[in-house]
């Protein structure tokens, strides 16, 4: 294939990156389960060193601190290994309001028609009616 300036090679005759793609899915995805990894490797050696806390010190409550400090490693994994990358400025905004919704609704009732008809004026100016059994 001959070399053009009209191509877009570089000097060192590789291919021009000319999009801004998003990396693929697998690839974010596979970033997000070695951030979780690592995030989780560190419950267990956290219950070991609680272990080995108590048996050096036979003290509860250093075993007790380091325990705490490991409890909310699962939650933090999880919330961190499912964020997403962070959105680009121009990617477009999908949610776009065309009015306002109040906090608290109130549907709207178009009063009834008070006709102050008396049982006498009613009767005669509705036909009257088939009663079906």
């Amino acid at each position: 294939m001959k070399q053009s300036p009209e191509l877009s090679f570089d000097d060192d005759g590789q291919p021009v990156l000319i999009t801004r793609a998003a990396p693929a899915y697998e690839e974010q995805h596979r970033e997000r389960v070695r951030r979780y990894l690592k995030l989780m490797f560190w419950r267990v050696p956290a219950l070991i060193g609680a272990a080995v806390a108590y048996g050096i010190w036979q003290n509860g409550l250093i075993s007790l601190v380091i325990l705490v400090a490991s409890i909310p490693l699962p939650w933090m994994a999880v919330l961190i290994a499912n964020d997403r990358p962070p959105r680009r400025a121009e990617e477009p905004r999908r949610y776009e309001s065309t009015r306002r919704i109040p906090l608290f609704p109130t549907a709207e009732r178009p009063a009834l028609e008070y006709r102050a008809y008396s049982s006498r004026q009613a009767d005669e100016t509705e036909p009257p009616r088939d009663v079906a059994g």
